[in-house]
């Protein structure tokens, strides 16, 4: 069954991934259909697993293994074209995982082994969204947004107001509850998780938790990158 699950994500990624700085085209109906379909599947799993994670039977007992499984899921929603009718299925189930993944993580123990990986898997988030919020390709190697150009009369629709409220909501709410979470972190002895935070060199990392996403939304306010029209290729 995983050898199967892979082949199939093999296939799917041949059909949506668009090389960096290539020009992305939109999904077919037949190619939109197979990927929500197989992305369905995967967020039911990884609910079912998370929901079981204290059974022995779940394929997601610890959160590393919870993260790695929803990196998979994030890197394929990356790989949609950032083109017209595409855009909005990549920022809406960008928009899902995202506030799936903010809500179960503090459903784990932290534990300080664990933590840089979490704060990678942030990292990679934050840069997701910088991607999906300039409409730029995503790169798998670099783990960032890339400009693309855009086919002649395409058009790669910003995100509406609603998107980027409901955003900054599940960002801010979602980082104060891992604040609320970390207070549980083992800190053996140290007298609090801000203290060994510090003392493992995280502590900046998690201060600045989607500072990019964040500050990005709000230098566009009023800016003409919410212009009603997009973007538009012209070349």
């Amino acid at each position: 069954m995983a050898s199967d699950a892979h082949t199939i994500e093999e296939q799917l990624l041949e059909d949506v991934a668009t090389p960096p700085r290539a020009i992305p085209h939109p999904l077919s109906p037949a190619q939109e259909r197979k990927l929500l379909d197989y992305l369905e599947d995967r967020f039911l799993d990884v609910t079912r697993n998370f929901k079981k994670r204290a059974d022995s039977s779940s394929a997601l007992p610890t959160l590393q293994a919870y993260l790695e499984a929803t990196r998979h899921t994030l890197s394929l929603i990356l790989q949609i074209p950032p083109v017209d009718p595409s855009t909005s299925l990549r920022t809406t189930l960008l928009l899902r995982l995202t506030g799936e993944v903010l809500q179960d993580i503090p459903g784990y123990t932290p534990d300080v082994e664990t933590l840089p990986l979490l704060l990678a898997w942030l990292h990679d988030l934050d840069q997701a969204w910088l991607a999906v919020i300039h409409a730029q390709v995503w790169d798998p190697e670099e783990s960032r947004g890339i400009d693309g150009e855009l086919p002649f009369g395409a058009r790669a629709a910003p995100m509406s107001q609603t998107e980027r409220t409901r955003l900054r909501s599940l960002l801010i709410s979602g980082t104060d509850g891992l604040e609320e979470w970390l207070e549980g972190l083992d800190t053996r002895g140290e007298g609090s998780f801000e203290v060994t935070l510090q003392r493992l060199g995280l502590e900046q990392s998690f201060n600045e938790l989607f500072a990019g996403t964040l500050a990005e939304m709000g230098s566009l306010v009023g800016s003409e990158v919410n212009d009603p029209r997009g973007m538009i290729g012209t070349c």
